[in-house]
């Protein structure tokens, strides 16, 4: 029994790996054609658990060099530990390089990009760390971007600018009578 469900339980990880990888990459592809598109930005921190990710590359990297010629397994039986080690060897470091912060057509938020078009409402969050929550219009799951404090006033001016430019607009919502500017949602 357990010599049928490990191999599966990898095929299944690989599987999530492979989307995973694809997100990932196509992110980045994504982030290639804006970053000359950028308005405000900054550097990602580095997570807590960066050094351990990068152990995982070498370490996955040795795993499936003995599996292949030691153990002599074919390839689906490496194929999850393949697609982990794409994902911390390559497009994990390539993610930690895309710039968070604001563009011409939207923001890049700690978990993607969201067009202005999309935006439906936001909201800042003040604490240890600066927050803007980034609502979208059809969707309830917000967005969030972790903002440096040397960039908050900056970062609401850029906003307020493009409310008043009609990027952003929160217009369509239930007891709209025309008298709010939405300037001051920023």
């Amino acid at each position: 029994m357990s010599n049928e469900v490990l191999p599966r339980v990898l095929l299944a990880i690989g599987a999530f790996f492979l989307l995973a990888n694809l997100r990932l990459l196509f992110q980045f592809l994504r982030y290639l054609k804006l970053r000359s598109s950028a308005l405000l930005t900054w550097p990602v921190p580095r997570p807590r658990s960066h050094k351990l990710f990068l152990l995982m590359g070498p370490a996955l990297g040795l795993l499936i060099l003995v599996k292949i010629f030691f153990l002599r397994q074919p390839f689906v039986a490496i194929f999850g530990e393949s697609m982990m080690l794409v994902y911390f060897a390559a497009l994990l470091p390539l993610s930690l390089r895309i710039s968070r912060g604001f563009y011409e057509d939207g923001v890049w938020a700690d978990d993607g990009f969201m067009p202005y078009g999309t935006i439906g409402g936001m909201s800042w969050r003040e604490g240890p760390e600066l927050t803007l929550m980034l609502i979208p219009r059809m969707r309830r799951l917000a967005r969030r971007l972790s903002v440096p404090r040397q960039y908050y006033g900056e970062a609401r001016r850029l906003l307020r600018d493009k409310i008043a430019g009609h990027d952003i607009h929160f217009t369509g919502k239930p007891l709209d009578l025309g008298a709010h500017d939405e300037r001051d949602d920023v």
